[in-house]
């Protein structure tokens, strides 16, 4: 499991130690998807909930939890993108690339969990084709 929490750990080092986490408990996992997951989520802790956020990665049977806490009680809102460089890409990002996605709200901020299952085997391989 990894946890950092600010001011201890910035988006960097939240990326870093989630790609270490990645390539030694969850192989199956896609890194960039997962990372970028990540940096998005605690960026947006930093700019819209008063900067204070909890970072914790964690495999659990057949899935990968990626969990941030923050001091917002009010839930991420989806923005029209602007391509122009003014933001509102992050979280429709978020939605795309998070397998599941859930917003906990409590009283004194709220916890976006991000998920994603271990792919199913594929099964058996299927013969190779006869050579004539």
């Amino acid at each position: 499991m990894v946890v950092i929490e600010a001011p201890y750990g910035d988006a960097a080092g939240a990326r870093h130690a989630t790609a270490e986490f990645l390539a030694r408990h969850c192989p199956w996992a896609d890194p960039d998807a997962v990372v970028l997951v990540v940096s998005e989520l605690v960026t947006n802790a930093i700019r819209h909930a008063g900067g204070w956020w909890r970072l914790c990665v964690r495999a659990v049977q057949d899935r990968l939890v990626v969990e941030i806490a923050d001091a917002s009680p009010r839930p991420p809102q989806p923005r029209t993108p602007d391509f122009g460089g003014g933001g509102g890409l992050g979280w429709h990002m978020v939605e795309r690339l998070a397998g599941l996605l859930e917003v906990d709200r409590r009283p004194d901020g709220k916890t976006v969990r991000a998920t994603w299952l271990v792919p199913a085997a594929t099964g058996p391989a299927a013969p190779a084709p006869a050579v004539a």
